[in-house]
């Protein structure tokens, strides 16, 4: 394919030792008996910041009960703010992304611990937003709030985030040894902030970085999620498991970003692939067939249960799933990810075994098995057809697909001119094209 846009793919890597498929430890091979420790982290974000990725990610989930399961696709035994605080030292260009939920926390210390990572990495962090959907006991709650409150509280936590990193002007600091001052306070407005949710007045003690600040990046596909990814993510992940709907869902959220007066083009909507690579097909499947090896359907046939609100039982596994079950679903809990799972599930030919497969396998993304230039044709015709502008990378087990992805993917999509060959700046924001954002300045004010 003739390349036509002008712009590169952005690829973001998620950060999981574990593997993306949750049984991809059991693999002989994998590093288990390191998880939770620094040195297999560092590698593994070494190896991506090789490669030239934009970014690591690293998620998190408050509800523990994925560790006693042994999911530990879902339960990532790595805290985001501490972690990536320790990456920072070990990696030189790299962004470094994590989660931190705006349902259990509050907007000033998530701001103060941000800026200050922002700072010590020179301007490389971002900040996954979500609302948490498990946790409430740990902190002494009966319950989550409604889903509609919590993107409401999410909004205007956000909105307050971002007023206190605009408090220092780019100039603020001075650091004028002759009159004393390190800063100049007139560059420096104390907020003031009384909402529905929070009441914040002050300022924080620590000035903007060089990218001004983190890299906002949000998730959320419901209808909340996407008001908040169109009013203030700059990096959308998403669930886009086929092409067509995936260029309806693009064209739909750009144009939700432009109607809240912002540019689409300076933001980026990456869906999730699982790249299982090979230099044969039959290298490729191999690879696939050895997780789906240790997988146990029956489990998985209760986790899927339990995950969609869904009712899988009485079904042998090379049954197909009745439709009327997905619609019962749908009329209880509803969701786009939901919406996905029922489309592939009716695809001619389908089974229970293949939903349960691709659920261990890809939660909802794009499963692509294959040789280097089937997978990179794939996420070309994808960022050609305007269905992404880059890929959330997710490698389904460590070390070997990551291995795979960066010594054989990674140069494929450099030498067809979609990726590149070295980083162009120095902060997140600089690699990802997007503009410094604007801080307050009372001279520009007055002025």
């Amino acid at each position: 394919m003739t390349k036509k846009r002008t712009d590169r793919m952005v690829l973001s890597a998620f950060l999981m030792p574990a593997g993306y498929d949750r049984h991809a430890w059991q693999i002989e091979g994998s590093r288990a008996e390191e998880f939770g420790q620094l040195g297999i982290l560092v590698d593994l974000a070494k190896r991506f910041e090789g490669a030239k990725f934009d970014s690591v990610f690293i998620a998190d989930t408050l509800g523990s009960d994925f560790i006693r399961e042994n999911d530990l696709s879902m339960g990532n035994p790595y805290e985001p703010v501490a972690s990536l605080a320790a990456l920072i030292s070990q990696t030189k260009h790299i962004g470094l992304i994590g989660t931190i939920s705006t349902t259990f926390t509050h907007p000033y210390n998530t701001a103060r611990q941000l800026a200050a990572l922002d700072m010590l990495s020179g301007g490389r962090t971002g900040w996954n937003i979500v609302t948490s959907s498990w946790g409430a006991p740990a902190f002494g709650m009966p319950g989550l709030p409604p889903r509609e409150d919590r993107y409401r509280r999410a909004a205007e936590f956000v909105k307050v985030a971002t007023e206190l990193w605009a408090a220092w002007s780019d100039e603020a600091i001075v650091a004028d040894r002759k009159s004393g001052k390190w800063v100049d306070p007139d560059l420096i407005r104390p907020v003031k902030h009384e909402g529905e949710f929070f009441k914040v007045e002050g300022y924080m003690n620590i000035p903007r970085s060089p990218q001004g600040h983190t890299v906002l990046v949000q998730a959320g596909q419901s209808a909340g999620g996407l008001a908040l990814g169109a009013e203030y993510a700059e990096i959308i992940y998403t669930v886009q498991p086929e092409i067509g709907p995936a260029i309806a869902y693009y064209e739909a959220q750009k144009a939700r970003i432009g109607t809240a007066g912002r540019n689409p083009d300076q933001v980026k909507i990456l869906p999730g692939i699982i790249p299982y690579v090979g230099r044969t097909e039959a290298e490729a499947q191999a690879l696939f067939d050895a997780v789906v090896s240790k997988m146990d359907l029956e489990m998985l046939r209760d986790v899927v249960t339990k995950k969609l609100d869904i009712d899988l039982s009485g079904l042998s596994f090379d049954e197909r799933i009745p439709v009327e079950r997905f619609e019962a679903a749908l009329a209880k809990v509803g969701g786009s990810r939901l919406v996905a799972y029922r489309d592939y599930a009716q695809q001619e030919g389908r089974t229970l075994r293949d939903l349960l497969v691709n659920h261990s396998s890809a939660m909802g993304h794009i499963l692509s098995i294959g040789t280097v230039e089937q997978v990179a044709d794939q996420m070309v015709d994808w960022f050609e057809s305007r269905a992404c502008d880059g890929f959330s990378v997710n490698a389904p087990s460590y070390p070997g697909s990551v291995d795979t992805i960066c010594d054989l993917l990674i140069p494929e999509l450099q030498r067809r001119g979609y990726f590149r060959t070295e980083y162009e700046a120095t902060t997140l924001r600089g690699n990802l094209g997007l503009p410094h954002p604007p801080a307050w300045d009372k001279r520009k004010t007055d002025s």
